[in-house]
């Protein structure tokens, strides 16, 4: 009878055991399956989020924040000047020390250009955020002045996350697109981070590699001190853009003015190819020093999507630092479907799976 006992005290302590670890790890799947966190500290109201019931995206807010959804569509952000940073980065789960000695030692600098879609953007500032990196936020000026004031607002929370001292009124495929960038790469040339390599992103962006891929991807061998600019020699189809002269029409739209342009500068050979980058500290010196790269960029403000040719044109040039002259397509930081070639050369979002080992860095549906 003392022998059952015992057997039957081990068999209750086995169970208890067995009924801790099972709620534990049903407590942790309800963790990482629960809603991302809120963004109530923004003020903004967005058209294009799809009817939900109200807020059930959005936990508690934390003191100093609140959320209001004013009908199925639109939610509309009520900024707070007393909002508490602290509780802001515990309840959006920014990642508050580096991960590791490697991204540590290897800080990144971002260029993030927005003007639209609020909560969109606060999560892929959150996917990307690393106390070690350093953001520069271009606003774009034709944004609501509400949009403005919220993304001022979550900046504030972070040391390393700043707006663009000059924002442009951008236009698609406009030099003032290009423009915003090179006003936070002087934002950045500033930054007391001394950040390695640079990336821009655009707003709808979303990455899909951590931060510490994206470290050692860019020092692998081949990349390691090189930019990457993906794209070739000008081809004949793309000489429209840049032997013509164009002009943005009231910050919305890029028009031909019907007259020829002269050659670029200094004999230089014109390439095209991604407006995405990922460069080097030096590199951004050079452009922003070098009496080639400002002549190239005076030159290139009246052509069509000069971003499209400026990056990778100066990269081609032996002078510059960092340099790829025998390159072309590698290096790709993003991959990218167009929506309009759904059906041809992809199958949409849904159906394609991602390979992580052919795409590099970020994705971008786009328009």
């Amino acid at each position: 009878m003392l022998q059952l006992g015992n057997t039957k005290c081990s068999f209750l302590f086995c169970l208890g055991i067995c009924i801790l670890a099972c709620s534990t790890i049903y407590m942790k799947a309800n963790i990482f399956n629960s809603p991302l966190p809120s963004t109530d500290f923004l003020n903004h109201t967005n058209q294009s989020t799809p009817a939900l019931k109200i807020c059930d995206i959005l936990p508690p807010a934390a003191p100093g924040f609140k959320c209001r959804r004013t009908d199925s569509k639109n939610i509309s952000y009520e900024t707070k000047l007393d909002a508490n940073c602290i509780l802001l980065q515990s309840d959006l789960h920014f990642i508050m020390a580096p991960l590791s000695k490697e991204e540590k030692d290897f800080p990144l600098a971002f260029i993030i250009t927005i003007h639209k879609e609020l909560e969109t953007f606060v999560r892929l500032l959150r996917a990307i955020y690393a106390p070690q990196n350093v953001y520069c936020i271009h606003i774009d000026a034709k944004a609501p002045e509400e949009y403005k004031t919220s993304v001022r607002t979550l900046s504030t929370c972070f040391p390393n996350v700043f707006v663009a001292s000059v924002n442009e009124k951008v236009t698609y495929a406009g030099f003032s697109r290009l423009q915003a960038d090179i006003n936070c790469m002087k934002d950045l040339v500033k930054s007391p981070t001394k950040w390695k390599r640079v990336i821009n992103l655009c707003g709808q962006d979303f990455p899909i590699q951590t931060n510490l891929e994206l470290v050692r991807y860019m020092q692998e061998p081949k990349w390691k001190d090189r930019n990457m600019t993906p794209g070739i020699k000008q081809p004949q189809t793309m000489k429209y853009r840049t032997e013509f002269q164009y002009e943005e029409v009231n910050g919305t739209h890029v028009a031909p003015k019907g007259q020829k342009k002269g050659p670029p500068p200094h004999s230089l050979t014109i390439y095209f190819g991604t407006a995405y980058y990922s460069l080097t500290r030096l590199f951004v010196e050079f452009v922003l020093k070098d009496k080639v790269a400002k002549d190239l960029l005076e030159w290139s403000r009246d052509t069509f999507s000069p971003d499209e040719h400026y990056w990778v044109t100066l990269n081609h040039m032996k002078e510059a630092p960092g340099n790829y002259v025998e390159g072309e397509w590698e290096g790709n930081v993003r991959a990218i479907k167009w929506r309009d070639q759904e059906g041809e050369a992809h199958q949409g979002c849904k159906v394609m799976k991602m390979k992580r080992t052919i795409h590099q860095g970020y994705l971008c549906l786009r328009d």
